[in-house]
């Protein structure tokens, strides 16, 4: 197929989704298997006296039951990914994390043991013959309050709950041009923390294998490689060839299933003690407690501009709760996937950001869809949306006014743009949501009662994570690479081998796109495999939009060196020197003529090298690649928002969000709308619906199930009306950015926006999220002019 790429093909994995063929971790069953339940600590700050398992031990079923202390010594803590340096030079604190809880617990959910049985119900009924002796402690929950003097200690590590204090920019620089600033937006900002809640739990099947002394886990994992490289040369103190890693299916990540977590790590060790297979899924009301949550910012921000409204200078201090402990990749979100960010669209020219990265006795928190790029944005574009509003100059006037031109472009936070046109997303989002009629239905909205606004959100994100080289130097502590194996069989079909995981995304029909046109040949030639540790060559997974700009371009430069070989191999066919043979739509042809060899009767010479120069040319068709990218990739685009409000009740309805987005070279239009459609929808959740919350005083989740912890549902969300323009990246030969965030990153910001559009007249400057109807009706029942939006 020579024009797959661009084609809305049908995503050939929806079959067996569809059909209910997929195989999902839990569908994965082996003989003799066990089950495991996991004893959580019901308190988010304690001492554990004593815990007593003899009878949990004697109950029906029981195979085994382990505690912290039966693995304190054997099994090393979890590891976090990326090392912060503060401002002082020194390395950002790191307390252990240990797989179950030793000497104290730090959240509720807090695993303290593992009860191993012959079902379910056997581990959960012996769990409930536990006896744990707890000493409560203060809980530390708010992480504004988290470094106040006298505030309980969370870790011997860190006595004042400090993980590290980073900052970027030129501070001097910031606050000389706020010294000459004409006009000062100054917003205080909370990013609420989210829940991922993707629709299939996480869950681990371990096993050992005594004659070969290795490991098999099957796990719901974005990044398989990772998980078997943490856990064995750093957990467990295995060789990472004795354990296998199989992700199959995936239900869903958003991040959360990126991180390596104890539950998995707990198995894989007691299945070699107890010499049998142990699954372990989690429930709903684990994942509540027990997933890695998202976000959970409070920040101070400020933009200074001249009487222009040109952009001088921004200045951020935020704080970012980490948890209990720090996950995988949690130092890395607050600071290099955020603060790099700050400059946005925009040419200002300075910009300083200071974060405190502080522990809580709550959940961990890491990566959820964006990871860092919604935070930044936020600030951003509430920032600048402010300020246009304080200078009474139109929204879309002070972005153009400031919108960066030229390329590349050097940000003054760390970052260089190598593409982009800010101007034609804005104009042709402007188009498509009709912001010339907007007064109009403004007018016609107030007359029947009802308060209307229009937000804008013009965001930008780094993705196709990477280069190693860069991510190396700011604390990274792995690669960022991606590998590609394309193996062509006798037939001339292709299986490609990805480290890139697919959990939703359409790996398996963008991947085929790719490599069919490469070759010439449809994609229902091409088979696309990834998740098992063991057939793949290496990887680095799939987060932060980098499937296909990092992994697709792996699988191109393999691709590239299938097609050099075979040209040697037509070439021999056809009895014509390497430099002559041309290869175009699947065919390989002598330059000048029309003499010709099909890609198919290549592929097969290539395993029946008959009259084949084997001293100069091996057989087979397979090659392998790895990629690096020289940069991130920067996906772009322009959200406006048009929200009612019922002054009465505090609904909020969103009629009409307009998504124009930028995101280079598009493999299937389709699975990208796809892609907008559900980010733009956890965009809109997090603003109007979703917010995790914790009691203050001790600590319990309130938010554990989803009865209080409201997601987006269909009729909370307009029909999306979306659009794309085209700059292609510069530095990847697919010309790809990513598009997978995009969705969340822009929206809250758009709807914010938009909410306080309406309700600025009445006083009302700034809302938090999530934009309840409560939340509403309190601001307005509040506000200085509120009795008229009343009345």
């Amino acid at each position: 197929m020579t024009n797959a790429i661009g084609q809305s093909i049908p995503r050939k994995e929806d079959f067996r989704f569809l059909t209910g063929t997929g195989q999902y971790t839990d569908d994965v069953q082996q003989p003799n298997q066990l089950h495991a339940y996991f004893l959580r600590s019901p308190h988010a700050h304690a001492r554990i006296r004593a815990i007593d398992v003899a009878a949990a031990k004697t109950s029906a079923g029981v195979a085994a039951v382990f505690t912290g202390a039966d693995l304190d010594g054997k099994v090393n803590g979890l590891p976090c990914g990326w090392l912060i340096t503060d401002m002082n030079g020194q390395p950002m604190k790191e307390p252990p994390h240990p797989p179950l809880a030793s000497g104290k617990v730090r959240y509720v959910g807090d695993a303290v043991a593992v009860v191993i049985a012959e079902t379910l119900d056997n581990a959960k009924d012996a769990a409930e013959a536990i006896a744990v002796d707890y000493e409560m402690l203060p809980a530390v929950v708010d992480p504004a309050k988290a470094r106040c003097p006298g505030v309980e200690t969370i870790h011997d590590e860190a006595p004042d709950n400090t993980c590290y204090v980073w900052s970027i920019g030129d501070r001097q620089a910031v606050d000389a041009a706020f010294a000459q600033a004409a006009h000062v937006a100054r917003l205080d900002l909370v990013n609420n923390r989210l829940i991922p809640n993707a629709i299939e739990p996480r869950a681990a099947l371990a096993s050992y294998n005594r004659g070969e002394a290795s490991y098999t886990l099957y796990v719901t994992s974005q990044n398989p490689h990772v998980e078997r490289l943490l856990m064995s040369a750093f957990v467990l103190g295995l060789p990472e060839h004795k354990l296998r890693v199989i992700s199959p299916d995936v239900g869903g990540g958003f991040g959360s299933k990126i991180f390596l977590y104890p539950e998995e790590t707990v198995l894989t060790w007691a299945s070699r003690q107890v010499e049998r297979p142990i699954k372990w899924t989690a429930e709903r009301s684990e994942a509540f407690l027990a997933d890695a949550h998202g976000r959970d910012h409070v920040t101070r921000a400020e933009l200074a501009l001249d009487r222009d409204g040109k952009f001088l200078a921004m200045r951020v201090h935020t704080t970012a709760a980490l948890g209990a402990y720090l996950s995988t990749f949690a130092s890395s979100v607050p600071t290099i996937l955020y603060a790099t960010l700050l400059s946005g669209q925009y040419t200002t020219p300075q910009i300083y950001c200071e974060v405190t990265a502080v522990f809580t006795n709550t959940a961990p928190v890491d990566a959820y869809r964006g990871a860092g790029r919604p935070e930044a944005t936020y600030v951003v574009e509430r920032l600048v949306e402010t300020a246009a509003r304080e200078l009474k100059i139109a929204p879309a006037e002070l972005r153009r006014r400031n919108f960066i031109t030229r390329f590349p472009h050097q940000t003054p936070v760390a970052l260089c743009y190598d593409t982009g046109n800010y101007e034609a997303t804005l104009a042709e989002a402007m188009r498509i949501a009709d912001v010339a009629g907007f007064e109009d239905r403004r007018r016609h909205a107030l007359a029947r009662g009802r308060l209307r606004g229009l937000g804008y959100s013009a965001y930008i994100e780094a993705c196709g994570l990477a280069p190693s080289n860069v991510a190396g130097s700011l604390g990274a502590r792995a690669g960022l690479f991606e590998a590609g194996e394309v193996r062509v069989h006798p037939t001339g079909k292709v299986t490609v081998f990805t480290g890139s995981h697919s959990h939703g995304q359409g790996h398996e029909t963008t991947f085929a796109q790719v490599v069919a046109e490469k070759f010439g040949i449809d994609t229902a030639d091409v088979e696309i495999v990834h998740g098992d540790t063991d057939r793949i060559a290496f990887g680095m997974g799939t987060y932060g939009s980098r499937s296909i700009a990092v992994g697709g371009t792996a699988i191109v430069r393999a691709a590239d060196k299938v097609i050099a070989k075979a040209k040697r191999i037509a070439a021999h066919l056809l009895e014509a020197a390497d430099a002559d043979i041309e290869f175009a739509d699947g065919k390989f042809t002598i330059a000048g003529t029309d003499r010709s060899v099909a890609f198919a009767q290549v592929a097969l010479s290539a395993y029946v090298p008959h009259n084949y120069p084997l001293e100069t040319l091996e057989p087979g068709l397979d090659e392998t690649a790895f990629y690096d990218p020289t940069n991130f990739t920067f996906p772009a685009g322009t959200h406006i928002c048009e929200i009612e409000i019922d002054p009465a009740t505090g609904e909020t309805r969103i009629v009409r969000f307009t998504a124009v987005d930028d995101f280079g070279k598009v493999i299937n239009p389709m699975i990208v709308e796809g892609q907008v459609h559900g980010g733009l929808a956890q965009g809109i959740g997090q603003a109007l619906l979703e917010g995790c919350a914790y009691d203050a005083e001790t600590g319990q989740l309130l938010t554990g199930s989803l009865m209080d912890y409201a997601l987006p549902r269909s009729d909370d969300l307009p029909s999306f009306d979306v659009a794309l323009k085209e700059t292609p990246c510069t530095h990847n030969p697919l010309g790809v950015k990513g598009c997978g965030e995009a969705g969340a990153i822009g929206a809250p910001a758009a709807v914010m926006n938009a909410i306080t559009d309406a309700l600025w007249t009445l006083g009302i400057r700034d809302l938090p999220m999530p934009a309840t109807p409560q939340t509403v009706w309190r601001a307005i029942r509040s506000a200085p002019q509120g009795r008229t939006a009343r009345t």
